[in-house]
């Protein structure tokens, strides 16, 4: 998972530096197991799929760098929420009447 950077924050007037901003708790799902194994030897299929922006807890996942890149390993328990756009929670385009 790779945490999605928020733009400059601003709180009154003042602009807050990068060393005392929050990470952010939003991020782009990278890539996904096949998921867990169950007791009964079955694998538990995955709700997350590569692509999508996720909402997780501020101490989740463990943090990792590969190639310069800083990313988060997770289980999907700790991911809080899966985002959708606006346009597809209400069904994409808008079509004319008439």
């Amino acid at each position: 998972m790779k945490r999605i950077e928020e733009g400059e924050q601003i709180r009154g007037g003042i602009i807050i530096p990068d060393s005392a901003k929050e990470k952010p708790q939003e991020g782009e799902v990278i890539a996904v197991g096949d998921g867990k194994y169950k007791e009964d030897g079955t694998r538990q299929s995955l709700d997350v799929k590569q692509g999508d922006r996720v909402l997780f807890g501020k101490y989740s996942g463990s943090e990792i760098k590969i190639d310069g890149e800083e990313l988060l390993i997770m289980r999907e328990d700790e991911i809080l929420g899966i985002l959708e756009r606006a346009g597809a929670a209400s069904g994409g385009s808008k079509k004319g009447g008439k």
